[in-house]
């Protein structure tokens, strides 16, 4: 048995080294798998990156269109707010006229009823005087309050 042994030594320890190798082997078929399946993890995670990184690009543009109108927007909307403040200083302007118009023909108005309410009694005035001169006179009145209709012809 003497001589087997050493052979049986060496093949013990090649064996060894066969498992050890093949367990290598094993190990790197492992991981190359493994560096197989997270190459494809990469690039899908690439891929989405790059997906997202293309609508945040759009959304940017979104947003940057909507700022402009926006900001378009507030112009219109300032322009309109110094508009109706036009038009409303306009309006006030006009009713301040319009007011001062109606106080000038009220103002009018009593003036030309004071001047119709002194000729109204300066005509009564008139007719009592011309009464009085007539009874003086004893001339017949002039004046009736009946209206004498003229016959036709």
């Amino acid at each position: 048995m003497a001589p087997s042994a050493p052979r049986t030594r060496a093949a013990t320890a090649l064996r060894m080294k066969q498992i050890s190798l093949d367990n290598q082997g094993h190990t790197i078929r492992r991981l190359r798998a493994q560096l197989d399946t997270e190459r494809r993890v990469l690039a899908t995670t690439n891929k989405d990156f790059e997906d997202t990184q293309v609508d945040l690009e759009a959304s940017h543009k979104v947003i940057d269109g909507l700022t402009e109108i926006g900001l378009s927007m507030s112009k219109k909307i300032e322009k309109m707010k110094v508009k109706k403040q036009q038009v409303k200083a306009n309006h006030v302007e006009c009713h301040q006229k319009f007011q001062a118009r109606i106080h000038e023909a009220e103002d009018s108005m009593q003036a030309q009823h004071l001047i119709i309410e002194s000729l109204v009694e300066e005509n009564d005035g008139l007719l009592k005087k011309i009464q009085g001169l007539q009874e003086a006179n004893n001339a017949p009145a002039p004046f009736d309050d009946e209206w004498e209709e003229e016959p036709e012809e």
